[in-house]
């Protein structure tokens, strides 16, 4: 007997567990399968209203009592490096970059351990092995890349340092930073924002007007730096607005902003991938 996949993807609820960036909270996500010919589709028309992707799965969260986590992207068009930002593209500027196919490496999960043993140790990736790690990296049935920095050469054709990875999805409008990590010892050339600062430069040579974050969360320190760059919208009641200031969306913490998940479905709106 034929099984065929359903034509329109089908939503779920995880059970709740304790929250990553808030204490005292649980968080509970909503997902859909990532799979078939119309995958491509599908990540574009829901990164658009504020999924992710991990591996062949789209989510976003879905809590019962808090809606704080917001999907947050920069406009490459209007985006302008503060100082700050500048002396980090300076402080960086021995790094070189080569874009991949998502392959995963024994020197990327080499470095990966380096940066969870010692930025998050105590995260729910703590325990991840190397064959969790390479379907991570390679398990994606979108367009994704592997975007490597390595300190430039000394001579022609000779391999330095591996300094810092992100796998990066190519959405139809914008580019996509699924996961990234770098070595955590050059602490003073605030790595994580040099990436977003260089992604946001690869989004403007090919044209995109996007790069999305993931989710910015209100009140937490982990997610804060987020607002620390110009031209940042986030996707709040169906639409993406100007982050503003960034103090006004602490109420989201509160449990009378959440919607019934049954609503939260009913509003998503889904690509025709007749065709696909």
């Amino acid at each position: 007997m034929r099984h065929s996949l359903p034509l329109a993807p089908q939503f779920y609820v995880t059970a709740p567990q304790p929250c990553p960036y808030l204490d005292g909270r649980s968080e509970r996500k909503l997902f859909t399968a990532l799979q078939g010919e119309g995958a491509e589709k599908l990540n574009n028309a829901l990164s658009r209203q504020g999924f992710r992707r991990s591996q062949n799965v789209l989510y976003r969260p879905s809590c019962a009592d808090c809606m704080a986590c917001l999907s947050a992207r920069i406009r490459v068009a209007d985006f302008v490096p503060t100082k700050s930002q500048r002396r980090v593209l300076k402080r960086n500027t021995d790094l070189r970059r080569t874009a991949t196919s998502p392959w995963a490496t024994e020197e990327q999960f080499a470095l990966f351990r380096r940066y969870l043993d010692t930025r998050h140790a105590d995260g729910g990736m703590a325990d991840m092995d190397i064959f969790e790690f390479a379907a991570m990296i390679e398990e994606t049935p979108v367009k994704s890349r592997v975007i490597e920095y390595r300190e430039s050469a000394e001579t022609p054709g000779s391999m330095r340092a591996l300094i810092a990875t992100c796998l990066t999805d190519v959405l139809d409008d914008g580019l996509s930073m699924v996961y990234s990590f770098y070595e955590p010892e050059r602490i003073k050339d605030s790595l994580g924002t040099y990436l977003i600062l260089d992604h946001v430069e690869i989004a403007r040579r090919v044209g995109l007007p996007y790069v999305y974050l993931g989710y910015w969360v209100p009140g937490s320190r982990k997610m804060g730096y987020k607002a620390n760059f110009s031209a940042l919208e986030i996707y709040k009641g169906g639409n993406w607005i100007d982050i503003g200031d960034p103090a006004s969306h602490e109420t989201e913490t509160h449990p009378l902003s959440v919607d019934p998940i049954a609503e939260q479905v009913a509003r998503i709106q889904l690509p025709d991938t007749r065709g696909s």
